[in-house]
């Protein structure tokens, strides 16, 4: 596995611009509580840690992450943000909805960043186990909320 004993959260706070003036929505799925708020809270801690006011850090909630599509969108199109971050944590089951919650929710994201001049940023985790989500929100992996956040800020400033 390409993830294997890696910690791919570390960032060089001085090469990445500062968030300070910077606004960002970040929708997260309750569906796996336990991973998505995990994701999140690498993803605030990391933009603040940037320069982001709490004040401009907008969380809004969806039930699961075929919604956060819809989420993200309404985010973009309610909201005067600088970029978004989608937040969610599809766990393989026995069946094939995790093929189709996966890929749907993938498209629904491409989609808006193509049809949107703000950036969405995929921090979805589609894994084989509860252990793998585990370690890559916050676990020996790091915390995908944290490259997230991370790539967030650079895109909202891409050519600027």
């Amino acid at each position: 596995m390409a993830t294997e004993n890696k910690n791919l959260s570390v960032y060089d706070k001085t090469i990445i611009p500062s968030a300070e003036h910077l606004r960002f929505g970040i929708v997260v799925s309750e569906w796996n509580h336990e991973i998505t708020e995990a994701l999140f809270k690498g993803a605030r801690e990391a933009l603040m840690d940037c320069g982001a006011k709490t004040e401009n850090i907008r969380r809004w909630n969806v039930p699961g992450s075929f919604e956060l599509t819809f989420g993200c969108k309404k985010m973009l199109t309610t909201q005067q943000v600088d970029a978004v971050i989608a937040i969610g944590s599809v766990i393989q089951g026995e069946t094939k909805h995790f093929d189709f919650v996966c890929s749907a929710v993938a498209q629904g994201i491409k989609d808006l960043n193509v049809h949107f001049d703000t950036p969405v940023i995929f921090c979805v985790l589609t894994d084989n186990t509860l252990q793998q989500a585990k370690d890559r929100s916050g676990g020996k992996h790091g915390n995908k909320g944290t490259e997230a956040a991370i790539a967030a800020i650079q895109m909202a400033v891409l050519g600027t």
